[in-house]
């Protein structure tokens, strides 16, 4: 089942619709899934609702609801991608945290304190994930080609929970020199796993368009519904 749900801020300065699907069982979790600068979108959407169909409680809360409510835009159009891109320039990341940490409280709020919450983003959100983990107590939290990350490292030290970490090796968002640092910084961190997929770019695990890359989607997807299940019970 999928609905619209509203969230408040922590700051008690408003409220912001998140997509919700929900499992036929009850749910052994919850995933909160982070937008691409592309807006809750379809491929988003689609998300969500395969991992309800693992059995798993998900959410994508609508980040950019302080620029502009309820934004959906294809990366294939050119005028949409530009659009994403100044978006991308306008959104307060800080602001966006905590939106996904009180987004984390109303599902741990709703399946019970003991719950287990993970939270997957991609692109913009991957980097947000990887922030996510550093700052907020959520369990378990995987990120798909995550922009900027080599700039994040002063934060691994925060990290008490595992991270699962997808790296395209031909991201063209993602230059080598910010791989190597990464790697350079993480692969020794008890807590963080990095898979890199050699000869993708940007966006290879996404559901629909001409950016997906079939086969290392599937295994990207594949390891982590095994992270999840591991992480999250």
């Amino acid at each position: 089942m999928t609905n619209t749900t509203k969230i408040a801020t922590l700051a008690g300065d408003g409220e912001f619709t998140a997509y919700r699907a929900t499992p036929a069982g009850t749910p052994k979790a919850a995933i909160v899934v982070i937008q691409e600068i592309f807006g809750v979108n379809a491929g988003i959407r689609r998300k969500c609702d395969t991992l309800a169909e693992a059995g798993y409680l998900a959410i994508a809360p609508d980040l950019f609801w302080r620029l502009e409510p309820g934004i959906e835009l294809d990366p294939d159009i050119k005028p949409e991608m530009d659009r994403a891109l100044g978006l991308m320039g306008q959104f307060d990341q800080d602001k966006g945290i905590a939106d996904i940490e009180a987004s984390i409280r109303a599902v741990r709020s709703e399946l019970g304190d003991d719950a287990k919450v993970g939270v997957v983003g991609y692109c913009l959100g991957g980097r947000l994930a990887f922030m996510t983990a550093a700052r907020t107590d959520v369990d378990a939290s995987v990120g798909y080609y995550g922009v900027g990350i080599d700039g994040l490292l002063g934060e691994k030290h925060a990290i008490a929970h595992p991270v699962l970490l997808h790296v395209p090796e031909e991201d063209h968002f993602v230059d080598k020199d910010a791989q190597s640092a990464m790697h350079a910084g993480l692969d020794d961190h008890p807590k963080v796993t990095i898979y890199d997929y050699a000869g993708e770019d940007h966006g290879f695990a996404t559901e629909f368009g001409e950016r997906r890359s079939d086969a290392s989607a599937k295994l990207a997807d594949e390891r982590t519904a095994k992270f999840f299940a591991e992480n999250l019970g």
